[in-house]
């Protein structure tokens, strides 16, 4: 038999998310601390149509009860993600971002921060992340837009509010940053909202609609960026990202990749009439798209996502958000079938 971790990482970049090999095969030495030997070889069958597990099972050479089992057990660990149709449970590989990596969150260890960080200055970062269309999309600040018409997709209390579940979680980029050792900020770990549609009874970490909502609030507040996955529809979790921690903002305050990120549909405009210069928006904006000169903030519009933390900042109100071109407005595809298939479709694969 193979490598079951060469054989788990060739089955990672055939998803559309991707998960490319580097010179060094450090990506394999991380893999190797994120499941067993036999755990990789089951994984690395799957591909990303949901199948019945006793057909993975046959494939596997595995008593059908013994595979469900360890399939079950793989999904607790964000292995594989799980979904049931017709009656029947089905698994498919989970991508590594996002997906596989996020869920180590209470996992982590100094080891495994170290290998993941190298693995994405090795090229797992651009890899992943500078492919169209991208994994994350970013929403505007509900304070930043009073009086614009807003779509269903970009607003993020809407969005919420739809909801009839709420939980929250640690942020995996802030711990992670924290065990490195490079993080900048003291901006809250707890603080990556996911929602549900389906009302359930409440367990730990769940919280309420109003909590929700005034969490979403309290990230504006501190200026954090919300993102969230890049599709119309599906939508089941809000990140409120800093461009120090985050590994999709990463992409561009650190790994050089302009459009690591969906940009909202907007930017930030400035009045130089009104500004003062006080570069509360330069401290506020989590991309480095803000300078001061001359007594005046200049916004780097190529490099704005449009989160409008800097208007949410502004005293004056010297700054406001409006809507780009439409050449320059890329709409999101309508769900995650839509994504995955542009995503293939762009990366040169079936």
């Amino acid at each position: 038999m193979g490598d079951p971790y060469e054989a788990l990482a060739a089955a990672l970049d055939r998803l559309p998310n991707g998960f490319p090999r580097t010179p060094s095969g450090v990506e394999l030495r991380l893999l190797a601390r994120l499941a067993t030997p036999e755990e990789a070889s089951l994984a690395a069958l799957l591909g990303r149509e949901p199948e019945p597990f006793q057909d993975i099972a046959a494939r596997a050479g595995l008593e059908p009860d013994a595979a469900r089992r360890r399939l079950i057990e793989m999904t607790r660990r964000g292995l594989t993600w799980i979904s049931k149709e017709g009656g029947r449970l089905r698994f498919r590989l989970a991508a590594f971002i996002y997906g596989i990596w996020e869920s180590q969150v209470d996992q982590l260890d100094h080891d495994i921060v170290h290998l993941f960080e190298a693995y994405m200055l090795e090229g797992g970062a651009k890899g992943i992340m500078g492919v169209d269309p991208a994994i994350h999309r970013v929403l505007p600040a509900h304070g930043a837009l009073k009086t614009e018409r807003i779509l269903p997709y970009e607003d993020v209390r809407a969005i919420v509010l739809a909801a009839n579940a709420f939980h929250v979680s640690d942020c995996i980029c802030r711990k992670e940053r924290d065990i490195a050792g490079h993080r900048a900020c003291s901006f809250p770990v707890h603080a990556c909202l996911s929602f549900s549609p389906v009302a359930r009874k409440p367990g730990p970490g769940d919280i309420s609609r109003e909590e929700a909502l005034a969490l979403l609030d309290e990230a504006e507040r501190l200026g954090l960026v919300h993102t969230v996955s890049n599709t119309k529809a599906g939508l089941s979790y809000v990140c409120n990202c800093c461009g120090c921690c985050c590994g999709i903002l990463r992409g561009i305050t650190e790994f050089g990749l302009e459009h690591s990120v969906a940009a909202a549909s907007y930017r930030a405009v400035v009045d130089p009439d009104v500004c003062t210069g006080c570069e509360i928006c330069v401290e506020r904006c989590q991309v480095k798209a803000i300078a001061v000169r001359d007594g005046v903030a200049i916004v780097d519009a190529g490099r704005c996502i449009g989160c409008g933390l800097c208007v949410t900042g502004c005293t004056p109100e010297a700054i406001r958000l409006e809507r780009r071109p439409d050449a320059q407005a890329v709409e999101p595809p309508e769900n995650f079938a839509a994504w995955e298939a542009a995503r293939l479709e762009n990366r040169g694969l079936p």
